[in-house]
């Protein structure tokens, strides 16, 4: 039977295959193993084949150093080639990095931003060039406001789910994030899935976003204290809309409630809940000698020491 069928040498797949196959290894793996195991590999992880999709949210997660951040994702997009299509990265340091990637979003369809450092005018600026999107994180990015919202809104008219979480630390002080909801409602009429979890929204604020947001199939309100609306009025008014909050329920009731009324969008929606936050760990380092591609830093981890604790909010006052 053996004898029957052509069997193909690794070397001769066809490097958008080897992309594919490439592309569900470590990142580390990618960039310091593969290259080195044939001119065809090789090939393959310099090409746009390996780097549609990008994924180094975990590794971000741990990186301490921007200029060491910048350069990965410096290096990483132009392999794309114009052909990224999604990018998810945590802790942006500057909006200079943000319209880097901004740049090269012609294709870009989804990105995950949180925790970064990015201002108002830095992604007003650019939001224009993102008119692509059909998901946006923006979640714990402290320095934007309404402003950013309202442009994003403006140029990504195919934004289809925006995730805007805060942690409760980071809104002690704010009065109102009634601004962002209004933006939200005037610029994102076509949105299927919000997540805006501890912002001090009022009830109005919210009441805005779903007479204009007509679409939405998924609505995150957890920890919107300020939000006097009941279970009973969204059966009544939104029967087919799934809700979570605005109450705050305990961790165990959280997990069985996730899953019953929220399982057809785990794997779509954001990453981040609203009732977890990460503290950054401490990251091993990896030195390789001869890394192909000149860097002379230490950039991957050979022991990750993860020092993660989870964290559960209080319930709603």
């Amino acid at each position: 039977m053996e004898s029957d069928c052509e069997f193909r040498h690794w070397d001769e797949l066809i490097p958008d295959a080897l992309g594919l196959i490439f592309s569900h290894l470590p990142l580390q793996e990618v960039l310091t193993v593969v290259p080195r195991v044939c001119k065809a590999w090789n090939r393959a992880v310099t090409g746009p084949y390996c780097w549609q999709e990008i994924d180094i949210e975990l590794w971000s997660n741990r990186c301490h150093q921007s200029d060491q951040l910048d350069r990965m994702l410096e290096m990483l997009i132009p392999r794309s080639s114009g052909s990224l299509r999604k990018l998810s990265v945590t802790g942006l340091r500057n909006d200079s990095i943000f319209s880097f990637i901004a740049q090269h979003a012609g294709s870009l369809k989804t990105l995950k931003v949180p925790r970064s450092s990015l201002t108002n005018s830095g992604v007003v600026s650019v939001a224009e060039k993102l008119s692509s999107l059909t998901f946006l994180d923006l979640s714990y990015c402290c320095k934007v406001g309404a402003e950013a919202i309202q442009a994003i809104g403006k140029h990504c008219k195919s934004l289809r789910e925006f995730c805007r979480n805060m942690h409760p630390l980071d809104v002690a002080n704010v009065v109102s994030h009634d601004d962002e909801a209004y933006a939200i409602a005037n610029t994102m009429p076509k949105l299927k899935r919000l997540e805006i979890a501890y912002h001090r929204v009022s009830t109005e604020g919210v009441l805005k976003i779903l007479s204009c947001c007509i679409f939405l199939e998924f609505l995150e309100l957890r920890g919107c204290w300020d939000v006097q609306l009941d279970n009973k009025f969204f059966k009544d008014k939104f029967p087919d809309m799934k809700v979570l909050g605005p109450r705050v329920i305990g961790f165990y009731d959280m997990i069985n409630d996730w899953e019953d009324c929220c399982s057809d969008y785990l794997s779509d929606g954001s990453d981040y809940l609203a009732w977890e936050f990460l503290e950054d760990g401490v990251m091993g380092e990896f030195y390789e000698d001869e890394f192909e591609h000149g860097w002379d830093d230490n950039f991957y981890a050979d022991n990750a020491i993860l020092d993660m604790e989870l964290h559960i909010w209080p319930p709603s006052p």
